[in-house]
Order: C-alpha cells, then sequence, then structure tokens
C-alpha cells in the first residue's frame, strides 16, 4: 500500500472513530435523560401530601386537624380561584389581537395579589391549629408550612429534606 493509501486509510479510520465515539457519547447522555425522566414520573407526585401528614399525628387529634384543615382550605378557596382566573384572563389577553401590555400586568398583580392572600390565610390559621397541638402533633404536622406547589416537586425545601 502506498503512503498516500495509508494516509487516506487513517484519516478514514480516524473520522470513523470520532464518529463512533460521538455516538456513543450522544446515546449515553439520551439514556440518562430517560431514566431521571422515568424516575420523575414513577415518583409519588406528593411525598408529603396534608393528608399523609394528618396520618402521622395522634389519633385523638386526627379528625379535628382534618376538619380544621378542610375549613381552611375552603376558606381561601375563593382567593386562589380569583388569582386563577385573573392569570387566565392575563393568559388570553395576552394571545389576543387587542393586547394591552398595562392590563396584563394589572391582571398578573391582581393574580399574585390573590395567591397571597389565600396563602396569608392558609398559614394564619395554621398556625392557630399548631398553637392548639402537643409538641409532638405540633412538630410533626409543621410540615404543612413548607411551600411546596407544582412545580416545587424536584426540590429539597421541607424541614426534614435530605441535602444532597
Amino acid at each position: 500500500m502506498s503512503p498516500k493509501a495509508l494516509k487516506v486509510v487513517l484519516a478514514v479510520s480516524v473520522a470513523f472513530n470520532l464518529f463512533a465515539l460521538a455516538a456513543g457519547g450522544t446515546i449515553w447522555v439520551t439514556h440518562k435523560r430517560a431514566e431521571q425522566r422515568i424516575e420523575a414520573q414513577q415518583r409519588p407526585a406528593r411525598e408529603h401530601s396534608p393528608m399523609s401528614v394528618i396520618a402521622r399525628l395522634s389519633p385523638e387529634v386526627r379528625r379535628d386537624v382534618r376538619q380544621a384543615l378542610k375549613a381552611s382550605a375552603l376558606a381561601a378557596k375563593p382567593d386562589f380561584e380569583e388569582a386563577r382566573a385573573k392569570r387566565r384572563e392575563a393568559i388570553e389577553l395576552s394571545a389576543s389581537s387587542g393586547f394591552d401590555a398595562a392590563r396584563v400586568r394589572t391582571l398578573l398583580e391582581q393574580s399574585r395579589a390573590a395567591e397571597l392572600r389565600g396563602r396569608a390565610r392558609l398559614e394564619a390559621e395554621a398556625v392557630t391549629l399548631l398553637a392548639t397541638l402537643s409538641p409532638d402533633d405540633r412538630a410533626v404536622l409543621s410540615e404543612i408550612l413548607s411551600r411546596r406547589g407544582r412545580g416545587a416537586r424536584d426540590r429539597n425545601d421541607g424541614p426534614q429534606a435530605e441535602r444532597k
């Protein structure tokens, strides 16, 4: 084989090896991402839901706590409904041909204010409820004060969350 042919074969071999290495890396990264997505889907949506926290309370107070939390949620429901309605209205206005930036800002501010009112009401009533419990039950129920929302599933912000 001539030196020129050897150089061509060597260049083709190097190019092929680089291509194979890049393909292998891409497959590995894609596989890892797919595994992470599957793991996330298999994880319970709410590992520390209020009802699972209530189940850990002493049997004597469970019913009263459940009723108090339900009443609190029902009292705050109009605020959260208003927040969602204002946000939907802002989204619709943003997508329409009659877009008005000032009105969208106002709707979003009203949405945030309503959500904060609802959250403040829930938190105030939770603190009032916590004041009526024994120290052991209060320690268990204090988890409801952690701020977990729909997008917070992957955050570790609970009082007993493990830090990675």
